[in-house]
């Protein structure tokens, strides 16, 4: 029993020590970013056909049926599978539409829309994709989110680089400080991007006619742009 005690004494002062070293060694802690710009190669893009009826839910609704299927046909043809692009239907909704008069709820309309996400590597048929969903009767178009396929990869390249910055920075100051590097401490890092997203906003039901709306959106160029990568690295090094 006294031999079991003595092991674990020895045990606990043995680690004791090893953690009091580790709290003891002195460490240099070096932060590097690396950024990127590339342009996009996908969109996404958002229409929605809403219908009205001051009668008849089930009108409103077969008429958004017929504009909504040959909107949907119509988008098949800007989309290439075999590239990941797709085209679907992301919501549906269906109500009686009242406005208030002296505190009062009239009944105003009923409403229907449907809304149709088109995904698409074609990027450059962006303004072809919308200008067709116009002529074909879509009411509102609300953005365009332009992205990067190959995100992740793009990522990991620009978080290696911050990283080896951040060792080549803790070099510096282990040399200029009389010491060298040991190890790893800790180390974390973060990627993210902006300029992913541009808002647009057309809504038929908002100009005095239709042949406006049409004339107003149509023909306008549409710029992808840049999308702007960041990625940021905090490392600490032990050094003695």
């Amino acid at each position: 029993m006294k031999k079991v005690l003595i092991s674990a004494t020895v045990l606990f002062l043995l680690l004791s020590t090893v953690a009091f070293a580790e709290q003891e060694r002195g460490f240099i802690s070096s932060t590097a970013n690396a950024t990127k710009e590339i342009a996009p190669d996908t969109v996404e893009i958002s229409i929605a056909i809403v219908t009205t009826d001051n009668k008849s839910m089930q009108k409103a609704t077969s008429q958004n049926k017929e504009l909504s299927d040959k909107l949907y046909n119509a988008m098949k043809k800007f989309i290439t599978t075999t590239n990941g692009d797709w085209v679907k239907t992301s919501d549906f909704s269906a109500q009686p539409i009242y406005s208030y008069t002296d505190n009062k709820r009239i009944f105003d309309k009923y409403e229907v829309s449907n809304r149709i996400i088109i995904h698409t590597k074609s990027i450059n048929k962006a303004g072809d994709i919308i200008d067709e969903a116009i002529a074909l009767g879509a009411t509102n178009i609300d953005n365009l989110n332009f992205t990067l396929s190959s995100y992740e990869k793009e990522c990991d390249a620009l978080l290696t680089s911050a990283t080896q910055k951040t060792k080549t920075r803790a070099d510096i100051l282990a040399e200029a400080s009389g010491t060298v590097i040991t190890g790893i401490k800790s180390i974390n890092g973060s990627c993210n991007t902006s300029g992913v997203s541009q808002r647009i906003t057309y809504n038929m039901l908002t100009k005095s006619s239709a042949s406006d709306a049409e004339s107003v959106m149509r023909g306008i160029p549409i710029e992808s742009g840049v999308i702007k990568l960041y990625a940021t690295v905090n490392a600490s090094y032990f050094v003695k």
